[in-house]
């Protein structure tokens, strides 16, 4: 039986070396600070607002957050976010996914400062994660890392079958592994019979949000899966893998919850003290 990927123990400790980093900046007489965009009433996207409003403060960080209206005109919402950038007192600017049908995502997101953008979706950061040079990636990629480098796995030479392409965790996630110099696959919904290449890795990792997809018989003996899928089902919370059943074949294994998920917004407090000291390098 496999033993867990622990997400919770290691956000515990990620957190403890974030405000180590905080006082630091604050000795320097710097109050690192994140604002965070919600534009409507969408229920989750409020939740996920106020839950990073209690970490950021939790950690020390300053949080600003900004509500408006479900019918904002696009130009004034880019007017905000211009203010944002031009804001030395803000180091981090975050927009609560989904926006309202008329606004351009794409134009929004990137119309936020490179080194302030704590999404990691700016076209220059996807340039720096492909070219591998210093950026700010998004954090569900980054927590998959994360979360196989802290429970001691050695990812170099490994083979990484990567179920899932999408921008958020799929695409992604490929550099930050090859970084590792680990040997990568890439499956999709149109990859004819996924499990001839899920039974080669030495590591699974399933980013697909498809409930249960990744079966017991998909995997090899002692394969490492890590699951970043998060889907509501009528039984609750699950990922995209059966965990009940692969986690009898693996010898580690992230849950859900308490996997990946438990890192992601530890990752974007990173990505707020990250993007500061990217801004004072440029200053």
């Amino acid at each position: 039986m496999a033993n867990l990927l622990d997400g919770k123990a290691i956000a515990k400790v990620l957190k403890e070396e974030i405000k180590d980093e905080v006082l630091k900046w604050k000795s320097k007489g710097v109050q690192p600070k994140l604002a965070v965009i919600l534009v409507g009433e969408d229920p989750a996207s409020v939740v996920y607002a106020r839950s990073k409003q209690k970490v950021s403060e939790n950690l020390g960080i300053s949080f600003e957050l900004h509500t408006l209206p479900s019918d904002i005109a696009e130009g004034e919402l880019i007017s905000l976010i211009e203010l944002l950038n031009d804001n030395e007192q803000i180091h981090g600017i975050m927009i609560e996914l989904p926006l309202p049908k008329h606004i351009s995502k794409e134009s929004v997101m990137s119309a936020v400062r490179s080194d302030k953008d704590v999404d990691g979706v700016h076209p220059i950061n996807r340039g720096f994660i492909m070219s591998g040079e210093e950026g700010l990636f998004p954090a569900t990629p980054q927590s998959c890392v994360e979360i196989l480098l802290r429970s001691g796995v050695e990812i170099a030479g490994k083979h990484v079958v990567i179920v899932g392409r999408g921008e958020t965790v799929g695409k992604p996630l490929v550099f930050l592994i090859l970084k590792h110099n680990a040997t990568v696959t890439i499956c999709h919904s149109k990859t004819p019979d996924l499990g001839s290449f899920t039974r080669q890795a030495d590591i699974v990792v399933a980013a697909v949000g498809k409930a249960n997809l990744i079966k017991e018989d998909m995997v090899k003996p002692g394969v490492i899966v890590v699951d970043a899928g998060i889907n509501e089902t009528p039984d609750g919370i699950c990922g995209d893998v059966d965990f009940e059943a692969v986690k009898e074949k693996a010898s580690l294994i992230s849950p859900v919850p308490g996997g990946v998920g438990s890192l992601t917004t530890a990752l974007i407090m990173k990505n707020v003290l990250k993007g500061l000291d990217l801004q004072r390098r440029n200053v």
